[in-house]
């Protein structure tokens, strides 16, 4: 192999490892309803941070209507009482959530908690 062809093998090898990197998706459901106070204080105060923060960065929002069916590729631990309801998921699966939308200071906190559960495999203990 020609030193010309090492750095392309590289580049190769990288792009395999961050294609395996991307299968394991994390998202944040947020469950709304038309009409919900509390969703819409959420969209006033979060969601336009959301997205450019480190934590919507590593777990990009999916909304999904309280009404709608369950999606095929996520799976939840239980039915939907409250809107809003954060869902953090990890290759579909819940790993955590909040129910309710206590205010973007406690937000933040509960949704750092959630991302430090999913790094230490902790989804099934609280």
């Amino acid at each position: 192999m020609s030193r010309a062809q090492s750095p392309v093998l590289l580049l190769v090898a990288l792009l395999s490892t961050a294609g395996l990197q991307a299968a394991a998706e994390t998202r944040l459901i947020m469950v709304e309803e038309q009409g919900c106070v509390w969703c819409e204080r959420w969209n006033a105060q979060v969601a336009p941070v959301y997205p450019k923060s480190p934590e919507g960065q590593r777990a990009p929002l999916q909304r999904m209507d309280i009404g709608d069916p369950v999606p095929d590729d996520l799976s939840f631990d239980g039915k939907f009482r409250y809107t809003p309801t954060f869902v953090l998921v990890d290759d579909g699966t819940e790993i955590d959530r909040i129910e309710g939308y206590p205010g973007q200071d406690f937000f933040w906190g509960m949704l750092d908690r959630m991302l430090r559960k999913l790094d230490t495999g902790a989804a099934e203990t609280d």
